[in-house]
């Protein structure tokens, strides 16, 4: 017969165990939607009748991806999340055959909405792991469900970049068709049923949005701070393929998509500021996150022509961005326990909404002012967010204000 101590050691190992699992299925399914990033100089020149619309590439995915928060997300509450999952990766493959077959970039701007739409899987890996972990543990949970969510967006542009260099950009969806459907296999031995917390129709579950945003004041500021920070992030890495692209680098995406390892230092970071915000609240974690951001956009400013400085940057970017999102999504969770999949809605479409914003005004800011103008687009998403953040305070207790 097992001792209490051993039943709980193996109850950790099997916990730890299903979180590795959505964090996995969390960074292979939202790396599809960043695949495209290191690939802008390649749809240029492949499609060169429709280049002043490269820029729509990455904004109509990152689009797709709140209109697939606000549609498929929320049932997450209403149904089976392991169901979900493995429906919105058969839809996802088709999508992703479309886009390495795309013959014009018209075809390729509309499978990159599709792609954006489908790759929702992680929003129900999220909120399951909050599920799964007791409250007290609750940022830790989503802090690795998180890190592997944002290796995911990081390596994606390193796996992209890589591929794209020596196979051609058609290759890169191709690839990715293989990877889900292997993760399809292991989903259906290894991940459990969720228990759905929900019975509203569909039309009710969607409306249902609407009141939580009006009732919870904390998910209103969570919301727009996340927004602002990820619009920052988002403006930088597509202009960066093209900031290599040209002198005095002249280097292609492969490299661009190495700086994703460098990033990686973001991912690493989760954890801990899982367990920073468990420990001494969110809004100390979010300060030192939007601090960072902005720093790191001072340093892009003066690294222009510096592969070093470009790295630190980087570095700096990334970890304020994952801090941040740790610390808000740990936040919102604890609101509404039986509406998380639908909490988590609201906060991510604006959030992606932000990410959308962020990409258009960063290639459009290259494309006016160049690389000082998207370093002053990145600073003002930052003090956007600053703002929100500091005329926000106030006591813990008074989220629902």
């Amino acid at each position: 017969m097992s001792s209490p101590d051993s039943a709980s050691a193996d109850a950790d190992r099997s916990l730890r165990g299903l979180l590795l699992l959505l964090a996995t299925i969390a960074g292979i399914s939202v790396a599809n939607i960043y695949f495209n990033q290191p690939l802008l100089d390649d749809f240029r020149k492949s499609f060169p009748s429709g280049a002043a619309w490269i820029g729509a590439v990455p904004a109509s995915t990152q689009l797709g991806y709140a209109a697939g928060m606000l549609l498929l997300a929320p049932l997450g509450d209403r149904i089976d999340r392991r169901r979900l999952i493995l429906m919105q990766i058969a839809g996802l493959c088709v999508a992703l055959l479309v886009a390495a077959l795309a013959p014009n970039i018209g075809v390729l701007i509309g499978a990159s909405l599709a792609i954006g739409i489908l790759a929702t899987i992680a929003q129900q890996a999220v909120p399951f792991g909050a599920e799964l972990a007791p409250p007290e543990a609750r940022g830790q949970a989503v802090g690795t469900v998180m890190s592997g969510l944002l290796l995911g967006i990081l390596l994606a542009r390193t796996a992209s970049g890589f591929i794209g260099e020596y196979f051609g950009w058609r290759a890169v969806f191709g690839a990715s068709i293989v990877v889900l459907l292997v993760l399809a296999a292991v989903i259906v031995a290894k991940l459990p049923r969720s228990t759905p917390t929900s019975t509203l129709s569909y039309g009710k579950l969607l409306g249902s949005m609407w009141h939580l945003a009006v009732e919870l004041r904390g998910l209103r500021e969570a919301s727009a701070t996340g927004a602002a920070l990820f619009g920052a992030f988002s403006l930088f890495w597509p202009v960066l393929t093209l900031l290599l692209a040209d002198a005095p680098f002249h280097l292609g995406p492969q490299v661009a998509g190495l700086f994703g390892i460098v990033g990686a230092a973001g991912a690493l970071a989760a954890p801990y500021a899982g367990r920073s915000a468990d420990r001494r609240g969110p809004r100390m974690v979010i300060t030192m996150a939007i601090g960072l951001l902005a720093l790191s956009f001072v340093i892009f400013a003066a690294s222009g022509s510096s592969l070093v400085g470009l790295a630190i940057g980087v570095i700096l970017l990334d970890v304020g961005v994952q801090s941040a999102q740790i610390s808000n999504q740990s936040r919102i969770y604890a609101l509404r326990p039986d509406a998380r999949s639908r909490v988590n809605t609201v906060y991510m479409v604006c959030y992606f909404i932000g990410g959308a914003a962020g990409s258009a005004v960063g290639v459009s800011a290259w494309h006016a002012f160049g690389w000082t103008g998207v370093c002053v687009a990145g600073l003002a998403f930052s003090a956007l967010a600053a703002w929100v953040h500091a005329s926000s305070k106030r006591p813990a207790s008074a989220e629902t204000a």
